[in-house]
């Protein structure tokens, strides 16, 4: 039996080979293997291993795996329902992609309530994964990162209000996508299996335009929202302090999440790294030394420990921001109560990649992995 056990693994092993090869790719060790295990088939295993890296054709996955196309419909809707392939519509046939771990399958895991896998052991599997010097490689890649930071809006100062692009404004982000999804934030129903999820709200994951919304609402990962629901997460998710993370694209991102620094796996690693795993907004705190009470509110609030107290010199410890690390945020400027914190423009501006493909085309040619 042991040819079959063997046979078995190799399997797993060619699809762990497989996603690594994706610009945002996977460490493949012993604890991303039992991942694998839980999530698909072994029949998934064999079809998501053998994957083209683009988007293709029912008809494409069966001359390149030799299954019957009945059958293959039969396993690829089974692995779309759990969010392993995206199926997506395009004018009169459904094209089909393997879902990264990242942005991809971790997401959709936690973006619902399962009953059909044990999702305390899921969620400890991960968190181990995520701990992996590797996966955090991985997550946080060469000079394009997957996510980009949205600072707080109503921090913008009218010195600078005139030249704020639209892609540097959550706000018009949302306008502009015409609505979208909310879903479950996975790192906080991860968290929460855990025990170690904070109070910050659940239903607060933001997809942005029809067809990122599209996807997620007929998989049953989230809800359809308007323009106005979705700017009201925008404020309420403010007013607690959380982080807008955002799709790192210039043009229609399709996702904003609201994140905080104990529960969110880019936070995390860049708190306990000390390495920003996202790209900072165009904006960073400036201290008014002569306002400063020295209280440390601001540094009780940074969700990555980018703000510390430091010796002042003349025996007092005084707030010092830490320019390499600081996402620009802004959640640190509200929580001053003496109102001794101000947002600044960065000055280098970033400006994003046009486009996803663009995005993910840096991201694999600063790895080496392929040109697209």
């Amino acid at each position: 039996m042991g040819h079959i056990a063997n046979a078995k693994e190799e399997v797993y092993r060619a699809l762990a080979e497989r996603l690594s090869k994706n610009p945002v790719g996977v460490s493949v060790n012993d604890t991303l293997m039992n991942i694998l295990h839980r999530l698909y088939t072994e029949s998934e295993a064999q079809v998501a291993g053998n994957f083209p890296m683009t988007p293709v054709t029912l008809e494409r996955i069966a001359t390149i795996t030799g299954i019957k196309e009945n059958k293959l419909k039969e396993i690829l809707d089974s692995m779309a329902g759990k969010g392993l392939v995206l199926d997506i519509p395009r004018r009169n046939t459904v094209y089909y992609m393997l879902a990264p771990m990242v942005v991809g399958f971790f997401e959709y895991t936690f973006m619902r309530t399962r009953e059909e896998v044990n999702m305390k052991e899921l969620a400890e599997l991960f968190e181990a994964y995520f701990q992996d010097p590797g996966a955090m490689a991985e997550l946080s890649g060469g000079d394009t990162k997957i996510f980009r930071t949205l600072v707080y809006e109503n921090l913008i100062s009218a010195a600078v209000e005139t030249e704020v692009l639209s892609y540097e404004r959550a706000s018009e982000l949302i306008r502009h996508s015409g609505g979208g999804a909310l879903s479950m934030c996975s790192c906080r129903h991860k968290a929460s299996h855990m025990g170690k999820a904070c109070n910050a709200p659940l239903d607060v994951c933001t997809s942005l335009g029809k067809t990122a919304s599209e996807w997620l609402v007929r998989r049953g990962l989230g809800r359809h929202a308007t323009v106005d629901e979705l700017l009201r997460v925008l404020d309420q998710t403010e007013r607690i302090g959380l982080v807008h993370l955002c799709d790192n694209v210039f043009n229609k991102p399709a996702y904003i999440c609201h994140c905080c620094g104990c529960c969110c796996t880019l936070l995390r690693a860049t708190r306990e790294s000390g390495k920003k795993m996202a790209h900072p907004s165009n904006f960073m705190p400036e201290l008014d030394i002569k306002r400063c009470i020295n209280c440390g509110a601001c540094v009780d609030s940074c969700h990555v420990r980018a703000i510390t107290m430091r010796d002042a010199g003349n025996g007092e410890e005084r707030p010092a921001v830490d320019r390499e690390l600081c996402l620009g945020c802004g959640v640190c400027v509200p929580a001053c109560p003496n109102g001794s914190l101000t947002m600044t423009r960065r000055p280098v501006l970033y400006v994003p990649p046009k486009s996803g493909m663009e995005k993910i085309a840096l991201i694999a040619r600063e790895k080496g992995r392929f040109d697209m």
